[in-house]
């Protein structure tokens, strides 16, 4: 088989761009003497572990030639197709894996540092030939009432395109289908299924947007009925709009930096007008969560009025029990008052002394009676000016 170019060619005015092919490795002289033992290829590594490769297919003119199962054997089959086109699905892979895919694509070192530690924001990256696309995937878990988010890596090249995902979403199987059944689309390229992808995770944003506004229609109604723990679910709901905001804002700016590229790259009309309307989603999805994170704030802020002015209500209710307490232990302290008195002049005079002032008079007792009666009234007098009675 003879070689074939390793870069792609500059496309002919208004004609479309021929497939970038690598060069095929040609196979090595058998050595003279005995043979010696099979040694593995070192250009393509068996992977490890074989269940990260959830489907990968070689295409040619949009329609599905092969469907291998290993890296090793997609890398042939895609030699063997001069013009075709390889999309390889990956969950989660392994090192060894996508080491492979580097040797074999020629992919960047930092891009496949990016794709193996996840944890990345929403980028456009180009390598040369290569683009390199991380998204934000979303979906709506009606359980959890909650959000979901994930990643996705996309490297797309020539002839080839490579999604590594890590998480639950966006469902690829259901874009690869639906490529599939439009091989006039599919056989646009990888750019193609690139811009199918783009939509599929738009489109996922959709469900999430529908259930964060409903869930923002009850925490409002939570807020005024005076539930304790809606302080919480705002709070929560704050934080994942947060991460829907990372993961919608950047993707405005990606999109728009590949339609500027439109002409650049002789991007075909179709999927043009394709990424045209996967923008306009993408900016309407990014106002609606602009609106949710205004809100949410709103929200909050009317939350906190009214539990500041439930709490001063409850302080007032509570300072006017303590007022009326005060007034009850007025009077009961007046008239304890009121009544010691006498026992006081009474206990003195009760006492076992023969040598006590006025013991032996006459009026003694009166005198005693009306001083008792003298003092009680004088202290209800003080008392009643003070309106302690």
């Amino acid at each position: 088989m003879s070689e074939r170019p390793d870069r792609r060619p500059s496309p002919p005015p208004g004609g479309k761009r021929p497939p970038w092919r690598r060069a095929a490795t040609p196979a090595a002289a058998p050595p003279a003497g005995p043979p010696a033992a099979p040694q593995p290829a070192p250009q393509t590594p068996t992977p490890p572990n074989h269940r990260s490769v959830i489907d990968s297919a070689v295409y040619r003119d949009g329609r599905r030639v092969a469907s291998p199962t290993t890296l090793a054997e997609t890398f042939r089959k895609l030699r063997e197709e001069p013009d075709g086109m390889a999309w390889i699905g990956l969950h989660r892979p392994t090192e060894p894996e996508l080491h492979s895919l580097a040797a074999e694509f020629n992919l960047h070192e930092l891009a496949v540092e990016d794709a193996l530690e996840a944890h990345q924001r929403p980028k456009l990256e180009r390598y040369g030939d290569t683009l390199f696309v991380v998204l934000r995937a979303a979906r709506y878990l009606d359980v959890q009432e909650e959000v979901d988010f994930s990643e996705l890596h996309i490297f797309v090249g020539p002839d080839f395109l490579i999604t590594v995902r890590h998480g639950g979403a966006p469902d690829l199987s259901s874009v690869r289908r639906r490529m599939e059944e439009n091989p006039d689309l599919l056989s646009l390229g990888p750019e193609a299924a690139l811009y199918a992808i783009l939509d599929a995770v738009v489109d996922g944003y959709a469900p999430v947007v529908e259930g964060v506004q409903t869930d923002i229609d009850e925490i409002e109604t939570e807020v005024f009925r005076g539930d304790p723990a809606v302080s919480r679910r705002i709070y929560e709901l704050s934080r994942e709009m947060v991460e829907f905001q990372r993961a919608t804002r950047p993707l405005v700016g990606m999109l728009h930096n590949l339609m500027a590229g439109f002409a650049k790259y002789g991007t075909d009309e179709e999927l043009q007008r394709y990424l045209r309307d996967v923008a306009d989603h993408v900016t309407h999805t990014s106002e609606r969560v602009d609106g949710f994170r205004q809100a949410l704030t709103e929200i909050l802020t009317v939350n906190a009025t009214l539990v500041s002015q439930q709490q001063n209500a409850e302080m007032r209710a509570l300072a006017e029990a303590g007022f009326e307490q005060n007034e009850e232990i007025k009077k009961i302290s007046s008239w304890a008052a009121i009544l010691f008195a006498p026992t006081l002049v009474g206990t003195i005079y009760g006492m076992n002394f023969e040598t006590m002032p006025e013991l032996k008079w006459a009026g003694g007792y009166p005198f005693a009676i009306l001083l008792m009666a003298v003092v009680c009234v004088s202290l209800y007098v003080i008392f009643k000016k003070r309106d302690w009675l």
